[in-house]
C-alpha cells in the first residue's frame, strides 16, 4: 500500500499541515517545522519516487522569493536579487528551466477522451522559463511604471487575492475609465491557447500588448514604456542579468510577463485530491454536485472540461448584459464571423469562487445566479431583434433548485491558492506598489 506525505502551508510558512494518506484513510496532522528542515524531513524522501502529490509540498520554498529592498528617500530604487529557484510546483532542471510537477502530467491526453474525467491529462504548458525570467516578470507585473501615468499595474486588475481578477463586473483603467469587460482570472493561463474574452490573442506575449497600450486600460505607448524602463537603472541592471543586454527591448518585457504568468498554477484543490483517489476530500454534497456537473442532463463538463475546466473554445450563450448596456458582439469583432456574434471564450472554473461577479461583463453577482441562467432555457435572455447562433450545448436541463445548489457546492471544491506568488514590498521603479484588495478570509 502506497503512502503519500503531502505538506501544505497555512499562515506565513510557519505551520505546515502534513496530510498522511493511504488508500482508505485521510488523516490530518498539524506540525510546526523550520521552513528549511521540512525539505529534508518530508520532501527529500518523496521526490526520488516522483510521488504524484509532490506539488503540495513545494509552497514551503516560497519564502525564498526574490527580495526587493526599498530605496533610500530621494534616491534610486535598489536592485533586487532575483530568485535562483523555481516557483512552488516547479522543478529546476539542468537547462536552468522551470518545469511543472503534477500528477496530471503522467495521465493521458484529453484527445479522444470524451468530456474528460478525473484521470485526464493537461494541455501543454508554457514552461522552461528560468527562475530569473519568472521573477523579473513578477516585479514588472506589480510595477505601475508600466502604465502611462505610473498609477496602474497589471496587478491592479489581476489581484492575487481575488483569483487574479479584480472583483469588478467591468474593470477600471487609467484615469478611472471603465472598460467594456471584466478582467479574466490568470490562474493556469500558461495552459491556455486563447486569451481575452473574445479569444483574439494566441500567446501570452500578444495578450500583454493589449492592456499595456489600450487607451482605457494602462494607456501607455511602446516608445514611452521603453524609455521609462531604460531610464530606470534598477531595471537596466535586472534585464542585463536575465537577457545579457544593455538596452531593454519590449519583446523581453513581454516574455518576462509571460514567464511569470505561466507560473500561476492552481491544480491542488480538494477536487484534485479526489482525482488522485482520495474520495474523502469531497463532501457528499460536493460529490453529488460533481455528478450533476458531469451528467448529460446538466452538460457542464462538455464546455468546462476537466482537469482545466474549460475546452478553450468560443461559445455563444445569449448571456444578458447589465442594465443599460447594448449587446457586446464578442468574438464577432476580431473574427468578422457573424456566427460568433455574442460569443466569448469558455473560462476555466478553477478558483471561480474568488472571481465574482461572473460572465464577461459581471452580469451575475453570485455563482447561484450564474448556474441558474443555464437552467432557464435556450435563448431566454437574447435581446429582441437579435438572432444569435447559440451553442448547441445550451438547452433546458430543468434542474431542481437543490441540484443547482449542489453544483455551487462542487464549484467551491475547485479553489486552490497554495501557489499564490508573493507580492513584492517594493518594485524596481521605486513607485508605490498598488494597494490591492484582500480575500474575504484574509479580511476576517
Amino acid at each position: 500500500m502506497k503512502r503519500y506525505y503531502v505538506a501544505r502551508v497555512t499562515g506565513r510558512v510557519k505551520t505546515i499541515v502534513v496530510n498522511t494518506f493511504t488508500a482508505k484513510t485521510l488523516v490530518f496532522k498539524t506540525l510546526v517545522f523550520n521552513p528549511l528542515s521540512i525539505v529534508k524531513t518530508v520532501i527529500a524522501p518523496v521526490l526520488p519516487g516522483g510521488v504524484v502529490a509532490v506539488a503540495w509540498m513545494l509552497p514551503v520554498l516560497s519564502s525564498a522569493a526574490a527580495t526587493t529592498v526599498a530605496a533610500p528617500a530621494g534616491g534610486p530604487a535598489a536592485v533586487p536579487e532575483l530568485a535562483q529557484h523555481c516557483p512552488p510546483g516547479f522543478e529546476l532542471r539542468a537547462d536552468n528551466g522551470c518545469y511543472l510537477r503534477s500528477f496530471y502530467r503522467d495521465l493521458p491526453s484529453l484527445q479522444n477522451a470524451g468530456v474528460g474525467g478525473p484521470q485526464t491529462g493537461l494541455p501543454a504548458l508554457r514552461e522552461g522559463f528560468s527562475p530569473q525570467q519568472i521573477d523579473l516578470g513578477r516585479l514588472l507585473f506589480f510595477d505601475p511604471l508600466l502604465s502611462a501615468d505610473h498609477t496602474i499595474a497589471c496587478a491592479s486588475c489581476h489581484q492575487p487575492h481575488l483569483g487574479f481578477a479584480d472583483g469588478r463586473g467591468r474593470s477600471v483603467g487609467i484615469g478611472g475609465q471603465v472598460v467594456s469587460r471584466s478582467a479574466p482570472s490568470l490562474w493556469n493561463v500558461g495552459l491556455l491557447k486563447r486569451f481575452f474574452w473574445d479569444g483574439r490573442a494566441t500567446s501570452l506575449e500578444q495578450q500583454a500588448v493589449g492592456p499595456l497600450f489600450a487607451a482605457d486600460e494602462m494607456g501607455n505607448s511602446p516608445a514611452r514604456l521603453q524609455t521609462d524602463l531604460n531610464g530606470t537603472p534598477a531595471y537596466v541592471a535586472l534585464f542585463r542579468q536575465v537577457f545579457d543586454t544593455d538596452t531593454i527591448a519590449l519583446e523581453q518585457v513581454y516574455l518576462a510577463l509571460a514567464a511569470f504568468q505561466s507560473s500561476l498554477i492552481s491544480l491542488n484543490s480538494r477536487y484534485d485530491l479526489y482525482a488522485q483517489g482520495f474520495e474523502e476530500a469531497l463532501t457528499p454534497a460536493e460529490t453529488e454536485g460533481m455528478n450533476i456537473f458531469r451528467s448529460f442532463v446538466a452538460r457542464c463538463a462538455e464546455c468546462h472540461t476537466p482537469p482545466l475546466f474549460t475546452n478553450q473554445q468560443i461559445a455563444v450563450l445569449g448571456t444578458p448584459e447589465p442594465e443599460g448596456l447594448t449587446l457586446d458582439i464578442g468574438a464577432e469583432g476580431p473574427s468578422g464571423d457573424p456566427s460568433q456574434r455574442g460569443g466569448f471564450k469558455v473560462p476555466s472554473l478553477r478558483n471561480i469562487t474568488l472571481t465574482a461577479p461572473y460572465m464577461h461583463s459581471g452580469r451575475f453577482a453570485t455563482l447561484r445566479e450564474a448556474v441558474e441562467f443555464y437552467n432557464k432555457g435556450r435563448g431566454h435572455a437574447v435581446p429582441e431583434g437579435e438572432k444569435l447562433s447559440l451553442h448547441w450545448h445550451i438547452w433546458e436541463p430543468q434542474l431542481e433548485a437543490r441540484e443547482l445548489d449542489r453544483l455551487v457546492d462542487f464549484l467551491g471544491a475547485l479553489t486552490d491558492e497554495g501557489f499564490k506568488p508573493a507580492i513584492p514590498a517594493a518594485v524596481p521603479s521605486g513607485l508605490p506598489v498598488p494597494v490591492l484588495s484582500h480575500s474575504k478570509s484574509e479580511q476576517q
